[in-house]
């Protein structure tokens, strides 16, 4: 059985004073039945991570380039993420691939870096809402899981898929149950049918408005294993009650 995860990205929020918010977390959760995630600013994962130590809660980074080393200013390797006490790495999100035009295949080569450096990969996936209007979710979806996943390395332990609706992202919007089911059924069965039974560990998160009041319902979905978690994590209490729902679907 797949064990719950719920992830929070804390994207370009967070200083110092943000990491009394993990002890609070940390405080509330002692013994979680789910796994929990934090991904903050870089600038936080070390004393983050010294802030997590002996706690359940793991960290990641929100990107990683695909080179080991060199001449990339700005950029942060996955080892270096690593190194600095994450164990797990953002990939694909939506902002990531607008802002910065990031493709699949550069995804992929990211992916591939993170899986070389020891961390997990959280790759994220989602369509536009005009994509969506335009009936083209599913296969927006399969093109970029196909091109994004690389062909060798995924299993369970090393690669948690991110569904997140572009236009649900900050909105306030959400997609009905039907339309999240829809869509995170197509992502099993597509990834069944490229790496086997290996599939099956695959933990899928659902991401885009997750909030305390809808948490529950999204989290008893079909193929929701867990969620990505935007603003909503960035407080203890908020994010908490998200964890304790996903705890008991």
């Amino acid at each position: 059985m797949r064990k719950k995860l719920a992830a929070g990205n804390w994207k370009m929020n967070g200083t110092a004073a943000a990491l009394e918010e993990v002890t609070a977390l940390a405080g509330a959760h002692p013994r979680p039945v789910a796994d929990i995630l934090i991904c903050p600013p870089a600038t936080l994962i070390d004393r983050m991570a010294t802030v997590a130590k002996g706690t359940a809660i793991a960290l990641g980074g929100q990107d990683c380039h695909a080179a080991h080393t060199g001449a990339h200013t700005g950029d942060i390797a996955a080892h270096m993420l690593a190194d600095a006490g994450a164990t797990h790495v953002i990939l694909g999100h939506s902002e990531r691939r607008t802002d910065h035009g990031e493709t699949d295949a550069d995804v992929r080569a990211k992916t591939l870096a993170a899986l070389d450096a020891g961390l997990v990969a959280v790759v994220c996936v989602g369509e536009t809402e005009g994509q969506r209007d335009a009936g083209e979710t599913l296969n927006v979806i399969g093109t970029q899981l196909a091109g994004s996943l690389p062909d060798e390395g995924v299993t369970g332990a090393t690669v948690v898929v991110a569904y997140e609706p572009v236009w649900a992202i900050g909105t306030g919007r959400v997609p009905t149950i039907e339309q999240i089911a829809e869509v995170h059924d197509f992502m099993r069965a597509e990834l069944a049918k490229r790496f086997g039974d290996v599939a099956e560990g695959i933990r899928l998160l659902y991401g885009g408005s997750v909030k305390p009041a809808n948490a529950a319902e999204i989290f008893a979905t079909s193929n929701v294993d867990g969620a990505l978690v935007g603003g909503a994590s960035l407080k203890a209490v908020d994010f908490s009650a998200i964890i304790s729902a996903l705890e008991v679907a």
